[in-house]
């Protein structure tokens, strides 16, 4: 990248530590020079951080509080140790995107080796009573934002444990992005697990690979023979449904309750490697809270290929207590990837790739025997998600 920038006349070039690894970097060029190309202050990001790090040096905390890093960590360590390895992550409005760097930062870190902390974010706040005993609730709150304390006390009454963290203002996010990266550091340590690697993130990619060769030197990607096909749907799964009611009922049976009290609790992947929109939100949002209140098992939704760098190694590498749900779909429009930077040749677009990463993706969690269905939209994607959401209730 740094030889194509240069032979292109990129402007600036910021070699970032290769020390560092991507979840950790928030402060690092990696965070700090997207943050200043929107007009962030830097230099108050940088202090706030600057304090937090102090304030996790053991004894030495004389401006804040006791180690607040190891503190938490602590409590999210010891906690999923006791079969609370749920965490699930409430913010106020205005600070909402956060929680998906600590998605990343947690489940890159803690998933693998049969264990791992499954961070939840951006899922429905519902009653206590639809929670299991496998939750660990932290709260970003605001100063003078109120709009989750009335849930998260009717949470804390009904036994839930909460975890609150105050903010003055949103330049406390500095000192938040040190605090978690500290947090997790001591969560591995208590875990028995390396936080710094993600050994399993390489098996989709290689997958991929193998997929994008096989497109280039036949032109297309491996077919797989559906398991059903309705109208507008198509369902590929490891059994033969004779509707999608039937399909997601026989999927999910396959979950393992637990005893509400044991970390092999399952969970709820989505996987969409669909166009985002706001409709395609909303749409995914409404499929989520329909199999979070129906099997009342923590869930979680990404677009692909994206999550694959961030909940994608704790998919592989946890203990297996997964049920993944991958929704593809037609691509109404494509792009070409150029084969050299400002160049016209083009051998594969964008669609391809997707689609090989989704199979691939595919593969690897099937070769670790983890439970995956598969339902690809064949027309309009909305439409599509709603038809499943109507198969669920």
């Amino acid at each position: 990248m740094e030889s194509a920038a240069k032979e292109l006349n990129f402007r600036k070039i910021f070699l970032n530590d290769p020390n560092i690894g991507g979840r950790y970097s928030a402060l690092s060029f990696f965070g700090l020079v997207p943050a200043a190309l929107i007009g962030m202050d830097i230099s108050s990001l940088l202090e706030n951080a600057a304090i937090m790090a102090c304030n996790s040096e053991g004894c030495n905390c004389p401006i804040a509080g006791d180690n607040a890093g190891a503190r938490l960590g602590s409590v999210i360590g010891e906690l999923a140790k006791a079969g609370r390895d749920k965490l699930t992550l409430i913010t106020s409005p205005a600070i909402s995107h956060f929680g998906a760097w600590v998605e990343q930062l947690i489940a890159e870190s803690t998933g693998k080796e049969g264990k791992g902390i499954l961070p939840v974010d951006g899922e429905h706040l519902a009653a206590a009573a639809t929670y299991a005993n496998d939750r660990l609730f932290v709260y970003l709150r605001l100063e003078n934002d109120s709009t989750h304390d009335t849930a998260l006390k009717q949470l804390s009454d009904a036994g839930h444990p909460v975890v609150q963290i105050n903010l003055l203002g949103l330049y406390d996010l500095g000192g938040e992005c040190f605090r978690w990266e500290m947090a997790t550091a001591v969560v591995g340590h208590l875990l028995r697990i390396n936080p710094f690697n993600q050994p399993n993130v390489e098996s989709a990619k290689v997958l991929a690979r193998q997929m994008v060769s096989a497109y280039q030197r036949k032109g297309s990607l491996p077919e797989l023979t559906p398991s059903l096909e309705t109208t507008g749907i198509l369902v590929y799964a490891s059994f033969s449904p004779g509707s999608l009611k039937e399909a997601f009922n026989t999927f999910l049976a396959q979950a393992n309750p637990g005893d509400n009290e044991s970390s092999g609790r399952s969970y709820i992947a989505v996987q969409a490697y669909i166009k985002p929109s706001e409709d395609t939100d909303a749409a995914l949002k409404e499929l989520r809270t329909e199999l979070q209140l129906k099997n009342r098992m923590a869930t979680t939704l990404g677009y692909g290929p994206r999550f694959l760098h961030s909940t994608g190694q704790l998919h592989k590498g946890d203990g297996g207590h997964g049920l993944f749900i991958q929704i593809t779909a037609d691509m109404p429009e494509d792009c070409p990837i150029p084969d050299h930077a400002g160049g016209e040749g083009s051998s594969i677009s964008f669609g391809t790739l997707k689609m090989a990463q989704a199979l691939g993706d595919r593969q690897a969690l099937i070769d670790e025997g983890r439970h995956v269905i598969r339902f690809h939209i064949i027309n309009d994607t909305v439409s599509g998600i709603k038809q499943l959401v109507r198969a669920l209730i």
